[in-house]
């Protein structure tokens, strides 16, 4: 999923759940599973409603998982 569709997924998901327990939904964290990468991790994180990624196979090597916890040095955070 492209980070705008993960966006509109989480925002769906977050709407729902305001629906049922109101202003707990904003205290829920809601994860992206999709494939998170090194290349894509920025993007997904700057989405208003993803507030997390799972690592699937990029946790298998080091240097990719390496990069993707610490994307926020090289965004300058």
């Amino acid at each position: 999923a492209t980070p705008e569709q993960a966006q509109e997924a989480h925002e769906f998901i977050r709407t729902e759940l305001k629906s049922l327990y109101g202003d707990t939904a904003e205290t829920v964290r809601i994860l992206y599973g999709g494939s998170v990468k090194p290349e894509n991790i920025a993007s997904l994180m700057a989405q208003k409603d993803v507030d997390g990624g799972l690592v699937g196979g990029a946790s298998l090597k080091p240097d990719s998982f390496s990069r993707i916890v610490r994307f926020k040095e090289t965004q300058g955070g």
